[in-house]
Parts: C-alpha cells; sequence; structure tokens
C-alpha cells in the first residue's frame, strides 16, 4: 500500500513584512547616502542602538497609554525572565544610550543620527508596515530655539531636494507648566461630544486627551476643527520659545502652516512639534516624518535634566512617493568594461585582471562562470558596457589581450601590460566625445 507525501506548503513572507528587492535598492542606497550626507553637513555623529530593549524603556518613554505600547509592540518575555520589546522607535534608545554612555559630559548639543529597522504591529497599509525602516537626527543639550528651526529646515530639505512637494506643519505642544490648564479646556470641550467620539477616541478621553485631535475618524476630525488651541493656552516662556522658531523659519524662507491637530503620538513631546507632509492630487496631506522637543525625556529615563530635539523620516513612505511621482534615484556611474574569458587558464588569469582593474578605479564586470565567449558578450550588451576585455589561451600565450568595442565591434591586440593604459585613453576619449555631442545639442 502506498501512502502519498503530503505537499509542503510554501513558507512565505509575514504579513506586515516587505522584501527590499535588487530593483529597488537604488532607492534605498540613494537615501542611505544622502541621509549620511546631510549628517555629515550638519556635524550629527552616527549612533546604532540593538533592536531590541528592555520593555520599560518604552513604558516611561513613549507612554503605557499610547497605541504605540498598549496596542502595537512586539514583547515577549526571555527565557530568564527578561521583558523585552522590539523597538517600535528609535529615540528612547538614543537617550538611554546618551545617559548609559556619559555623553552629557561630551560638549553640548550632542548631534546624533540613525537609520534602521522600527517594529510595530499595526494594520498593515501602502507604505506603512510591521517591519520599517526610519532614519532620524537628534540633538540633546540644548533649549535654544535655533535648533528646533534647524532640525525643521533639516528634515524639510532632505524631502524637498528628492523633488517632492513637501511643507511643513508645525504646533507647539506646551509643557508641564501651560498643558495642564489646557488638557482641562480640551477635556471640557470634548465632554459635551463624547457620544459623537469613535471608540479609539471614547478611550483616549481620559488616558491620552491630545490625541483626540489628530484622529483619522472622519467624525472626530470634524469635531478637532473646532477644539481648544494649544496655542491659545501657552504660558510666556512656550510663546516665546514657539515664535523663536517661527522667526528662524521666516528668515529662511522656509514655508509653513500653524496647525493645532499636530500634537504627535508620543507622550514624550514638550513645545515644538512639527510634520513634513506631502500634498496628494486629490489635496490630501500625508506625513512622511516628523518631530518635536522632548525636554523631559532624559530625566524621566534616569538622566539629569537635559533638554532634547529631533526628528524621524520613514523611507518606505518617501520611496513610495518618489514612485508615485515618477522620480527616479540619480544614474549610477555606468559600468565602462567588461572582463571575458576562454578556457581555465585564461579564467585564472582573468580573475586577476578583473580585481587589479577594480582597484584602479574602473566600473568593470565580468561573468566568470560562463564559459561561452558569445554568452559573455551578450551579458556585457545588456549591461551596456562599451569595452570587453577578452583573455584567452593565445592572449596568455602572446602576453596580449583584445579590446572589443561594442559599439563599432571592433577587435584590436594590445599588449597587457598596456591595458589599463589604453582603457583610460579610450574611456577618456569617449567622455569628451559624449560632453561635444551633449553641447552642440544644446
Amino acid at each position: 500500500m502506498s501512502v502519498k507525501k503530503a505537499k509542503k506548503s510554501a513558507i512565505q513572507l509575514i504579513k506586515g513584512m516587505k522584501d527590499i528587492l535588487p530593483d529597488d535598492q537604488q532607492y534605498w542606497q540613494w537615501l542611505r547616502d544622502r541621509v549620511d550626507n546631510f549628517a555629515k553637513n550638519y556635524g550629527f555623529g552616527r549612533l546604532d542602538t540593538p533592536i531590541v530593549e528592555f520593555t520599560p524603556l518604552f513604558k516611561r518613554s513613549v507612554g503605557e497609554d499610547t497605541d504605540i505600547v498598549s496596542k502595537e509592540m512586539y514583547s515577549f518575555v526571555t527565557e530568564g525572565g527578561d521583558k523585552l520589546s522590539l523597538r517600535p522607535e528609535n529615540t528612547a534608545g538614543v537617550v538611554r544610550a546618551y545617559i548609559e554612555h556619559g555623553m552629557v559630559n561630551l560638549p553640548q548639543p550632542v548631534k546624533l543620527f540613525y537609520i534602521g529597522q522600527q517594529f510595530r504591529h499595526d494594520k498593515p497599509q501602502a507604505g506603512r508596515y510591521r517591519q520599517f525602516w526610519q532614519f532620524g537626527f537628534e540633538a540633546i543639550g540644548e533649549t535654544d530655539p535655533v535648533i528646533d528651526a534647524q532640525m525643521v529646515i533639516i528634515s524639510h530639505n532632505f524631502l524637498k531636494g528628492l523633488g517632492l512637494d513637501v511643507e511643513v506643519q508645525i504646533n507647539s505642544v506646551g509643557d508641564a507648566n501651560c498643558r495642564p490648564q489646557y488638557l482641562k479646556a480640551l477635556k471640557g470641550y470634548y465632554q459635551n461630544h463624547r457620544k459623537e467620539l469613535c471608540s479609539d477616541c471614547q478611550d483616549r478621553f481620559n488616558k491620552n486627551t491630545l490625541r483626540l485631535l489628530d484622529c483619522k475618524n472622519a467624525k472626530c476630525q470634524e469635531l478637532a476643527n473646532s477644539a481648544p488651541q494649544m496655542v491659545d493656552h501657552l504660558c510666556e516662556s512656550c510663546k516665546e520659545h514657539f515664535m523663536g522658531v517661527l522667526e528662524y523659519l521666516d528668515e529662511l524662507d522656509i514655508a509653513y502652516n500653524l496647525n493645532a491637530k499636530i500634537v504627535r503620538g508620543l507622550d514624550y513631546y514638550t513645545k515644538t512639534a512639527w510634520e513634513i507632509v506631502e500634498t496628494s492630487e486629490a489635496g490630501k496631506l500625508q506625513s512622511l516624518g516628523g518631530g518635536g522637543r522632548y525636554d523631559d525625556l532624559v530625566e524621566t529615563l534616569g538622566g539629569r535634566p537635559t533638554p532634547a530635539v529631533g526628528f524621524a523620516i520613514g523611507l518606505e513612505r518617501v520611496i513610495l512617493k518618489l514612485q508615485e511621482n515618477k522620480i527616479t534615484p540619480p544614474a549610477s556611474k555606468p559600468l565602462e568594461v567588461f572582463v571575458a574569458q576562454l578556457g581555465l587558464e585564461a579564467r585564472k588569469k582573468s580573475m586577476s585582471l578583473f580585481e587589479d582593474l577594480r582597484r584602479e578605479g574602473f566600473q568593470v564586470a565580468e561573468a566568470m562562470s560562463k564559459k561561452g565567449l558569445k554568452d559573455q558578450l551578450e551579458l556585457a550588451s545588456k549591461k551596456g558596457v562599451r569595452y570587453v576585455v577578452i583573455l584567452g589561451q593565445k592572449e596568455i600565450a602572446d602576453g596580449t589581450v583584445l579590446i572589443r568595442d561594442m559599439e563599432s565591434c571592433v577587435q584590436e591586440v594590445v599588449d597587457f601590460r598596456k591595458i589599463k593604459l589604453e582603457l583610460r585613453k579610450r574611456l577618456d576619449s569617449e567622455s569628451v566625445r559624449l560632453i561635444k555631442v551633449k553641447k552642440k545639442a544644446q
């Protein structure tokens, strides 16, 4: 009696996760390079923190009653009894590292940046994943509003420079001195409308009142339009700080909109809060990133009172917008040379030649696993390579190589010792020709 083996089902990608395929890597590399460039220009040093931290770090910083902590964190208990969580955001880890490594003793502000994965068990949708990438800039140890303005400018200019049509939405959420009075006024307003709130906002009414203002439910948004505004309840210190930020933005001609609904979703924010949004064709604003001041967070996590401000931008959202707007990364330097080989001894020597050309700065390609010259030439053509260096048994014996011009199909025998010089001469001549053609076309 034969027993049929059960067919194994294919293991698929986890819901809310994403593979970054080779064709998309050009966007990711473009953004990584741009982040590094901005960090270097503005004096930020890179900090990489672990993707897993003790769960209390996020409960104390982000807030136990926030949606992130109460509904979206990936938390678990180890065999040793440690309560750990995958990081849902990176600022808490940065501040933990600032305290733990004694960065308070460095010249202030300490300017740090990161780029890495975050995790939230959120509802997957376009541009939003359960494992997602963010980069962020943090300036810790300075109260001056010029730092807030600079962070707004960096986040705005990063996205604007990509070719995206973005604008700054900005607000102040006050501090421990003036926010209690505002929350009292806000609760008083919503008390008369509690039955009209969605179920999430019914729960937020007492636990996280500010979040009532940025609910995406249509009815809740309508109610928020008539709610009291924080800017009308700011103490003199917060008002002066906010006006200082706006004056710096005015000085640099950074357009912004005052938006009383910008409160951010985390408990640690104080004073300045902003988002960088893109306007869709339908007029809908979509946030690509945002940030704010968090003057109480260092103390909350066990450090001395230390002011700070920062922002984060989601890479998946930005890439999606770039693709929607048909904005492509700048063309990378094209391949220049393809090394082809015929025979075992030629392959050995070609591998050495390939490495030599690469070290000399040539943009070079190969297909060492292919034995037929026809297949290698076809691949070189597909890659758009102008010159192919061909090495076979005869060339090894003669101490020569063949240089094939893929455009004219002309081949020339060249002394092996002069290969780099001959390739550079041809490539330089081609560059000059292309420049002349471009100028003539203009």
